[in-house]
């Protein structure tokens, strides 16, 4: 059965007041266990490692703060820390959905050991597609992880062949970094490439960043077994990532088509007659 992943990212971030976040969270992972989803997925960094010292005082106009802050203080604003990944913790395993980050420094993959969060007994952890030429940080996240997943986006084969030969994931995540991605460069043939190149050595999934849902249900028939969006609210709501998600109602027709496409494409061989088709043949040919 193919892996259905809502991203939640930073979509929760938004609102007059920051005390709305972790509510907001809720409400995401909500549709997406209503969708019928695998996985809701966060981010988790660590700014003062994350953020370059150039960018870190540079101004940012937020909704929950009146003055201007710095562009620091507004990632630690939108930080998830152990109080809040406690009680999502709690409410996934509720609700029946696993949950994970994708990791982007080491104190990231610490928070996620140290704490013991963990799904279905096995830790699983993302390395983002800006991170696959960090081999020190992949390295470092597949040894204290049982599952490991990396995106491709922004990167050419050299440099994914090597981030792979050296933390050897258990998912590779074909995608377009672009927010939203151009139809016309999402490259989906590039699924069934990677599918020839690991054969079943390596699972391969698809994360996708475009407007509509067609296009990545197409990547189900092209052979992806993990499939990756993007779920907000609302595309209006305030957020670098919210206009490139997908809404409630889209993520469940997404859930749909792919379960759906799952059904349609079983069965292998010379045609034989259907059950459901055995009442017409016997009225038009009397067989």
């Amino acid at each position: 059965m193919v892996k259905i992943i809502a991203e939640i990212g930073l979509n929760y971030a938004y609102g007059k007041d920051r005390s709305q976040f972790l509510d907001n969270a809720k409400k995401l992972i909500d549709v997406a266990a209503v969708a019928g989803c695998n996985w809701v997925k966060f981010q988790k960094r660590d700014p003062d490692t994350c953020v370059p010292d150039d960018q870190k005082n540079q101004p940012k106009l937020v909704p929950w703060r009146e003055e201007e802050t710095t562009y620091l203080q507004y990632k630690k604003d939108i930080e998830f820390g152990k109080e809040e990944f406690d009680i999502i913790h709690e409410y996934c395993m509720k609700k029946g959905i696993g949950w994970f980050v994708s990791v982007w420094d080491k104190p990231s993959v610490d928070f996620i050991v140290e704490n013991g969060y963990s799904n279905y007994g096995s830790t699983l952890m993302k390395i983002p597609s800006a991170l696959i030429t960090d081999i020190e940080l992949c390295r470092y996240a597949r040894e204290n992880s049982d599952w490991l997943i990396i995106s491709t986006g922004m990167s050419d084969q050299s440099e994914i062949d090597h981030c792979v030969e050296s933390c050897k994931p258990d998912i590779v995540m074909h995608t377009n970094s672009t927010y939203p991605s151009p139809v016309d460069e999402l490259n989906l043939e590039y699924i069934k490439w990677l599918t020839d190149k690991y054969q079943d050595q390596i699972d391969i999934g698809y994360s996708g960043h475009e407007f509509g849902l067609v296009t990545t249900m197409a990547a189900v028939c092209l052979g992806a077994t993990w499939i990756e969006r993007h779920v907000t609210l609302d595309r209006t709501n305030w957020g670098s990532d919210q206009m490139a998600s997908v809404e409630p109602g889209g993520l469940i027709k997404l859930v749909k088509g792919v379960r759906d496409i799952e059904k349609a494409m079983t069965g292998y061989g010379p045609r034989q007659v259907m059950g459901s088709e055995l009442k017409k043949r016997k009225s038009l040919r009397g067989l």
